[in-house]
């Protein structure tokens, strides 16, 4: 039986009231390209030198998504209307799927990609999936059609607010999760904005990973919902994003746009390794997680923080195990006929593994510290003895090797505040220590 529910979009509009710019006037490039403090944050200019999401497409569904945006065009793929019931994607009156989708694949416009709204992952495509706030179920028939149609992420920046889908979702919902999870896809989805104890569908459900929050500090966003659900954080303030109708921007914040950052990181993932399941692509986004300082010696998950905000770079960089093949996702049991397949292990199981496989990656490090130590003391051997073999052949005139002349001193390079420094490997499923000074999240 068809129902009538509320259906919320993820992004509180900055300020009171909407700010929307246009791209050539009220705004002006430059400007807009700093007002993306979240890029910087994440070490956009580091990351794309490794991954931009080339071969990944990523499902938007949401209200649409404005396919002629100059910061979006020919990066979003034919889609579907599950309104109108055509192919044609396009917003209606709500420009918050085309916001989404520029916060994930976005790629400028002008001399160098210059100008404009900039995604995290500039090469991924987009899958436009208007979705029916008005159909007997959630989102079952748009995942299924996401799934279907290439995407190996999915990007669901709404909720749902029907009392049905606070007990857990309809059973329909729950299986075109076990749907997308059996055929290798990534389903990532906000948790409000209420600032409230509460998660909604479907973040809330088994498969689906769920994001909250921060702003600029790195800290907790105040009206990022929370709950025992999330597993992780993003940017979620002042996030500048493409707009509609025509080249419009718009300056939001919300759960909507952190679900979008672990949308585009997840596509960075999946291009650079594409044969890491869905779940080992969040098991990397987890282990590399951090917390900023304020929030040290949480116990993990934290119910605000998850296992902490992302860093692409990390995730890209690290030497992570793979893990197991759903990772941090808890899988749906046996609802209906599709639902993925178990694994067999629990939660601790889950956690033995990555103990296990922490422990070894200890050994390595010590082994090959070792090694090392042994080696620098060999060449500090060699240079001694050849520096006494010259004092003895010049009766004792001559410098010491490999130093620097007199007045000159050895000069360490100027270090980036943003760049990531590599952390011996942690168990995200413990207490994680924060990440050096002048990265983000930044100290507190």
């Amino acid at each position: 039986m068809a129902f009538t529910r509320t259906m919320r979009v993820l992004s509180a509009t900055a300020l009171t009231g909407a700010l929307i710019l246009t791209a050539a006037s009220a705004a002006s490039a430059d400007q807009t390209r700093r007002d993306q403090w979240a890029l910087e944050a994440l070490q956009a200019e580091s990351v794309w030198n490794i991954s931009r999401g080339k071969g990944v497409t990523v499902a938007v569904i949401d209200s649409g998504v404005n396919a002629e945006h100059i910061d979006l065009k020919n990066n979003v793929l034919k889609g579907k209307d599950f309104v109108d019931g055509d192919d044609d994607a396009s917003p209606v009156d709500d420009p918050h799927g085309t916001e989404m989708a520029s916060v994930i694949a976005g790629h400028g416009h002008g001399m160098g990609a210059a100008d404009g709204v900039m995604g995290l992952a500039p090469e991924a495509k987009i899958l436009p999936i208007r979705a029916n706030i008005e159909g007997s179920s959630g989102f079952a028939d748009e995942i299924r059609y996401a799934v279907d149609h290439g995407a190996s992420v999915i990007n669901i920046s709404m909720y749902i607010g029907d009392s049905r889908f606070e007990i857990g979702g309809p059973p329909e919902d729950l299986e075109a999760i076990s749907y997308a999870l059996k055929h290798d896809v990534l389903i990532v989805a906000g948790t409000g904005n209420d600032g409230a104890r509460k998660i909604g569908f479907p973040a809330k459900a088994p498969g689906v990973l769920a994001v909250g929050g921060v702003n600029e500090s790195g800290t907790v966003w105040e009206k990022s919902n929370y709950g025992p659900e999330v597993l992780l954080t993003a940017p979620a303030t002042r996030i500048v994003g493409a707009g509609w109708p025509g080249n419009k921007l718009r300056i939001a914040d919300g759960t909507s746009d952190s679900t979008a950052f672990v949308s585009a990181a997840a596509a960075l993932l999946r291009s650079k390794y594409p044969d890491l399941t869905a779940g080992q692509i969040a098991n990397r986004l987890v282990k590399t997680a951090a917390l900023p300082d304020s929030a040290s010696g949480l116990p993990l998950p934290d119910e605000k923080y998850g296992y902490g905000s992302i860093r692409p770079l990390a995730a890209l960089t690290e030497d992570i195990p793979a893990g197991s093949t759903y990772g941090p996702l808890k899988v749906p049991g046996s609802e209906g006929s599709s639902a993925a397949p178990s694994t067999g292990k629990s939660d601790a199981d889950y956690a033995a593994e990555n103990k296990e496989a922490d422990q070894k990656q200890l050994i390595f490090f010590v082994v090959l510290g070792l090694i090392a130590l042994v080696v620098l003391g060999l060449i500090v051997f060699l240079i001694v003895k050849l520096s006494r073999r010259n004092k003895n052949k010049t009766g004792g005139s001559g410098g010491p090797v490999g130093y620097a002349q007199y007045g000159q001193h050895p000069v360490s390079p100027q270090r980036n505040p943003y760049q990531q420094s590599v952390p011996p490997q942690q168990n995200p499923y413990q207490q994680q220590s924060p990440p050096p000074h002048g990265q983000w999240p930044p100290q507190q």
